[in-house]
């Protein structure tokens, strides 16, 4: 995609950085967890002290980064790379822009608001977790009618205290929503869909002890996106535990809005959400 090769060039440019993205494969074609390998293959390739001195890096400025299903991406390959004792060379940050990090929960407070609001519909992300997943597309309306994670009872306690927004986003992005129970049951689809609670698809659901050992983080989210409590929700958990994150927030920003910093499509909130990005990068990395 255009966007995807300006950004590049752009980052490279002016952090005078090796940027390298992944062709990983698509859904349906491809299903999980492909995509994770694919992007977890790279960056062991990558982060191989042979392949790290060809491109003259230094081995201790090397981050990982990702939007939306690349944030996701990004996060599960950054906890798979700092769990792992035989890797000599770990990312020094993970970026993490406007990602997605969960499918339990459709009705969080940010997919409530922001249901219909392009570019991204709630049920249209709901799809693309099935589709990633290679799950029954008619799941969709049982996935949609489900109760709040929170509420629901085929979710281990465990689990469900790291979905737990009315603990995890602050009260001004709750506004006025609450968890949505449902009179009906629905069908048990993480039954049907291992893949919802796999931590390698849904970050989000890591044990603190995993993401303790992740690197320092950098997450974009935007006021209109279904994802956002995505974003803030994974923010708190790793300030929880114990790792250094800067959070940043565009009340005007919507997903994908930083691939509209560039012609012909130039936003006001694209150009700034790109500049801070790369602004974190080069102080941080």
């Amino acid at each position: 995609m255009r966007s995807y090769d300006l950004l590049c060039r752009k980052m490279a440019e002016e952090l005078d950085a090796v940027i390298v993205s992944v062709d990983y494969r698509l859904a349906p074609e491809a299903v999980f967890p492909d995509q994770f390998h694919d992007a977890l293959t790279a960056s062991q390739a990558f982060l191989s002290p042979e392949v790290l001195q060809s491109y003259r890096i230094d081995p201790a400025r090397v981050g990982v980064s990702g939007d939306s299903a690349g944030g996701n991406l990004a996060a599960a390959v950054a906890q798979q790379i700092s769990a792992d004792d035989s890797m000599s060379v770990k990312f020094r940050v993970q970026a993490l822009i406007y990602p997605v990090l969960q499918a339990l929960d459709f009705n969080t407070p940010s997919y409530q608001q922001n249901h219909n609001v392009p570019i991204l519909h709630r049920h249209l992300m709901a799809r693309f977790w099935l589709l990633y997943l290679g799950a029954d597309p008619s799941l969709l309306p049982h996935i949609l009618s489900s109760p709040s994670s929170l509420l629901h009872p085929s979710i281990l306690p465990a689990i469900r205290s790291h979905l737990n927004w009315t603990a995890l986003i602050p009260t001004k992005h709750q506004k006025h929503y609450r968890p949505i129970a449902t009179e009906t049951g629905s069908r048990e689809v993480t039954q049907e869909v291992p893949g919802l609670v796999d931590v390698r698809a849904a970050p989000l659901l890591a044990e603190q002890g995993v993401l303790g050992r992740t690197p320092q983080a950098y997450v974009m989210t935007c006021e209109f996106d279904v994802l956002r409590d995505d974003g803030l929700m994974y923010a708190r958990r790793l300030q929880d535990a114990g790792v250094r994150v800067t959070s940043d927030h565009y009340d005007d920003g919507f997903h994908g809005c930083m691939a509209f910093a560039f012609w012909p499509f130039r936003f006001s909130v694209g150009q700034r959400s790109l500049g801070s990005y790369i602004h974190w990068l080069d102080h941080n990395l």
